[in-house]
């Protein structure tokens, strides 16, 4: 067993986002409603125990998110599984309540450029446009998780500065947002970086009640997550393969690879009740329905395929 280091958290919860984050970019051809399915029910057998499942946003924007309502009420629940969905506004939520979603998210920005290009508003209207979801969340007795996108650097504005990211997070956390998520979502991050915007957002939010959501761009996610992971982050989100991406953000590659942080984690003596080989088999397989390689680093020195 490897010598566990005492700054580390004992446990880590990993927030698995290949089926939302991770297929909705996806180019081409839809993902068959049935293969969405099969990739939930193949990453919940693994143990993984928090799966975004979808996104109720209009088919017009997220086209390969259409079947949302479909997807939800095919799944095979399996007992201790959370199975979320991003709501961005009210419709949305009110469809995900009537599929049965445990739990939703809400999506804001630290960067005024890259909301306005992303969801066509401000920050701050961004903030208010929520506020109906959180109410009528909680009013139905369902939580509500907040995302800060760019929170390492922007594809329009460059740097941000670690005190924007904490105003939106502390934003969200004051509505009623039970955790925050803190994305670089262009992947542009590095450790020393990463451990500032930490510090400066736990100045308004409580450090266990933030998560990671590192893309791997230049490579530096892993880097990343266990320079916050030394800050007291022990929620990390993932896309088994590497899948995922963004399209407001030219160059962007996917979110870091379930597979990678789990071998991180494992090498750490860090606890997740995930089986690693399961998850890498998910990967091959979810991979090869898309017609390409999984670009975790673990699948790639294994030889990309299964053994």
């Amino acid at each position: 067993m490897p010598l566990r280091q005492s700054s580390l958290p004992q446990r880590i919860r990993l927030f698995e986002m290949a089926p939302r984050d991770g297929l909705q970019n996806e180019p081409g051809a839809m993902v068959p409603t049935e293969t969405k399915i099969e990739l939930i029910h193949r990453l919940a057998k693994a143990g993984i125990r928090h799966i975004e499942a979808a996104s109720f946003v209009s088919p017009k924007w997220v086209p390969q998110m259409g079947d949302a309502v479909e997807v939800m009420r095919g799944i095979r629940r399996e007992p201790g599984v959370v199975y979320s969905a991003l709501t961005p506004n009210l419709q949305g939520l009110e469809n995900a309540l009537a599929a049965g979603i445990d739990e939703v998210a809400v999506f804001g920005a630290a960067s005024e450029s890259f909301s306005q290009k992303n969801i066509n508003c401000s920050i701050a209207e961004s903030l208010k446009r929520f506020e109906p979801v959180l109410s009528r969340a909680q009013e139905a007795d369902v939580r509500v998780r907040g995302y800060v996108s760019c929170v390492l650097g922007c594809p329009y504005e460059g740097d941000i500065a670690p005190q924007s990211v904490a105003q939106v997070a502390r934003a969200l956390h004051d509505m009623g947002c039970y955790e925050i998520s803190l994305g670089d979502t262009i992947g542009v991050g590095t450790p020393l970086a990463a451990k500032r915007m930490i510090e400066a957002v736990g100045h308004e939010v409580p450090v266990d009640q933030l998560a990671a959501h590192f893309h791997d761009t230049y490579g530096m996610a892993i880097a990343n997550l266990y320079a916050v992971m030394e800050e007291g982050v022990s929620v990390i989100d993932a896309a088994t393969a590497g899948l995922g991406g963004c399209p407001y953000a030219k160059g962007a590659s996917g979110n870091v690879a379930t597979e990678d942080v789990l071998y991180l984690l494992e090498g750490l003596g860090i606890e997740t009740g995930i089986n690693l080989e399961a998850v890498l088999e998910t990967g091959y397989w979810i991979t090869s329905q898309l017609g390409r390689k999984p670009g975790s680093k673990v699948a790639l020195a294994r030889g990309g395929c299964p053994k």
